[in-house]
């Protein structure tokens, strides 16, 4: 049997995703999940031939849930899926070592294909994100390249409501660490308030309006 992981913080994508998978008598889903953290424990216990990460999730983005599930010596595949059809997200899914990337609306016709690709060893690429690739996004695009992982993670929090305080303690950091992350986003962005950093957030998909 292959082994599947599905994160999604969306119990109706989480269903589908499973109804579709499903059609195939040896796959099978051992893991359903809503949040990147959740996400790579799961990785670690279940050692998933296949994990469905979301772009979108609470805490941790796919990506950064993608990029510590191939810090572990598993053999897991990494499909990132996405409501954005964005080159600059898909650039950042590779980059973080995922396989593949999805977006939503293509779901019903390309998820069986992009999970058999991967069960290979093959990447895949939702056929519209190859021209967005090459592209970028542009503008706050740009930016949003320039942040390193872990400050776009602390922006990422930031928008969902968490203190300084909060984030040091999802990861682990000191509260001045935290503060100099918060620091260096806000000068790359040219913001210089919270509402700016979750205007940002919201445009470039690390958290859902």
């Amino acid at each position: 049997m292959k082994r599947i992981l599905i994160a999604d913080d969306h119990e109706a994508v989480r269903s589908g995703l499973r109804a579709v998978l499903e059609r195939r008598a040896d796959w099978e889903v051992v893991a359903e999940v809503t949040d990147g953290g959740r996400a790579v424990a799961a990785a670690i216990e279940s050692h998933p031939h296949v994990a469905i990460l979301d772009f979108s999730m609470p805490r941790m983005t796919g990506v950064e849930a993608a990029r510590r599930i191939k810090d572990y010596p598993l053999q897991t595949e990494v499909l990132i899926f996405t409501v954005h059809n964005s080159g600059l997200i898909a650039q950042q899914a590779f980059e973080a070592g995922a396989r593949a990337f999805l977006v939503k609306s293509d779901a019903n016709k390309l998820l069986l294909a992009a999970v058999e690709a991967l069960l290979l060893h093959r990447p895949f690429c939702t056929t519209s994100c190859v021209t967005e690739f090459g592209r970028g996004s542009g503008g706050s695009g740009e930016r949003h390249h320039e942040l390193t992982a872990r400050e776009q993670l602390v922006v990422k929090l930031v928008a969902e409501g968490y203190s300084n305080k909060g984030i040091s303690a999802i990861l682990d950091l000191s509260v001045k660490t935290t503060e100099a992350h918060r620091a260096a986003a806000m000068r790359k962005l040219e913001v210089n308030s919270t509402a700016g950093l979750v205007r940002y957030a919201v445009r470039t998909g690390l958290v859902e309006a």
